[in-house]
């Protein structure tokens, strides 16, 4: 609605007049801040405020922009965001919509590294109980590596010198720019697949972080796993240390040094022959000369001199225990001999038939009870009497208390 006296503008009005001036004045700007408020939505837009000491703005960062994303949004980090101005007309607020965004101080490349690392050190990929024995003794070693420069140039010079019989083989690849990941997993694909070699060296010479950046890629770090063939990883200088490194089976830290540990030294190996043989040859003539010492004792010994007399004295020691068996066969049977007399003694002592002995007699009735009381008999009951000599029967005529 106008008035003729008085510009009014409604609310969309307004917002739309805003928005136009805000987005023709900031359309392409960097801001940075603090994360605060946080939320990654589940439609994959990301939404939170930048702020300083003093002030705060609201930030959206839509799916489309930010899936290629390196590194991962928090409360707390300090960001530098590129986007342009404009309003929300729904709440009348400005923001800023951003396009892409980068971490302030800690660079992208090295928030990458440190995602993939924790990714697969939690997947299990370092763990050493994946890690493959380095062979003792190769015969024929693959290095992946540029087919130009020193680090080829230095393997197989430290190779040959420490064992000029091992073969190296060199799968040239790319170690850097966009399509060196691809190459380097596919020479260790092949590789596994001709299985032709004992050992894998993945090596290239030193460089920046960005020059050694094929190595901190997943796709290789996944390669590595998933060979068959022990790979040793030599990767840059000695204070460089890529993902490769951390999934290989073993770590070198230079080229130069990839090959020490992959060839042994002929020279130490002889020497380790020869001094185990002279270790073999003390141990064999130590046992002889014992074999030597136990013989000499044996073959003097009393009864390999005199055998005759070894069963002779057998003899007499077995006539002694025969004569102390028949004395101690003796005591035992007196011993119980007398604990028989004495036992039966004692039971002849309490018997009845030892009583009759001394004139008496035991009366029954004719059932076989024993008679102690007259009571127990009437006239004409038939009884028994027991002497010491026979029995007899008789008819009772009178009983008398």
């Amino acid at each position: 609605m106008k008035n003729t006296d008085q510009l009014i503008y409604t609310i969309s009005e307004l917002t739309r007049n805003i928005r136009v001036l805000l987005e023709n004045n900031f359309p392409n700007i960097w801001v940075e801040g603090e994360i605060s408020n946080f939320l990654f939505h589940s439609s994959g837009h990301m939404y939170f405020t930048l702020k300083d000491v003093e002030a705060q703005i609201k930030c959206v960062f839509f799916s489309e922009d930010n899936k290629n994303l390196s590194f991962e949004l928090k409360d707390g980090m300090q960001i530098i965001c590129f986007g342009k101005i404009g309003v929300y007309d729904k709440r009348g607020q400005y923001q800023l919509y951003v396009k892409k965004s980068e971490p302030k101080g800690l660079g992208v490349l090295q928030i990458a590294f440190e995602k993939l690392k924790e990714k697969l050190a939690k997947e299990g990929l370092f763990e050493e109980a994946h890690k493959k024995q380095i062979p003792v003794f190769p015969n024929r070693i693959g290095v992946i590596t540029s087919k130009t420069g020193a680090v080829i140039r230095d393997i197989i010079k430290v190779a040959k010198r420490r064992n000029k019989n091992v073969e190296i083989f060199v799968y040239p690849v790319l170690v850097q720019g966009e399509f060196a990941k691809k190459e380097i997993s596919a020479a260790l694909a092949d590789l596994n697949r001709w299985m032709n070699v004992d050992v894998i060296i993945i090596a290239r010479g030193g460089g920046s972080m960005e020059d050694l950046w094929a190595f901190n890629e997943e796709e290789v770090a996944r390669a590595i796993y998933e060979s068959r063939i022990p790979v040793i990883s030599a990767v840059g200088h000695e204070i460089d240390y890529t993902i490769a490194d951390f999934v290989a089976d073993r770590r070198a830290p230079t080229p130069s040094a990839a090959a020490e540990i992959a060839v042994p030294e002929r020279e130490e190996l002889l020497n380790n022959i020869n001094n185990s043989q002279s270790m073999m040859f003390g141990s064999v003539m130590h046992r002889i000369a014992s074999l030597k010492t136990l013989y000499h004792s044996l073959a003097t010994h009393y009864i390999l001199q005199e055998p005759i007399n070894f069963v002779r004295r057998s003899k007499q020691n077995l006539d002694e225990l025969s004569k102390e068996l028949h004395i101690f066969i003796k005591s035992v049977v007196e011993h119980k001999n007398h604990s028989f007399t004495y036992v039966v003694g004692r039971m002849e002592a309490v018997s009845p038939v030892s009583v009759l002995l001394r004139g008496y007699s035991i009366t029954t009735t004719d059932s076989g009870k024993i008679l102690k009381d007259i009571s127990c008999l009437k006239k004409d009951d038939i009884v028994k009497t027991r002497l010491h000599k026979g029995t007899f029967t008789s008819i009772v005529q009178k009983t008398e208390d």
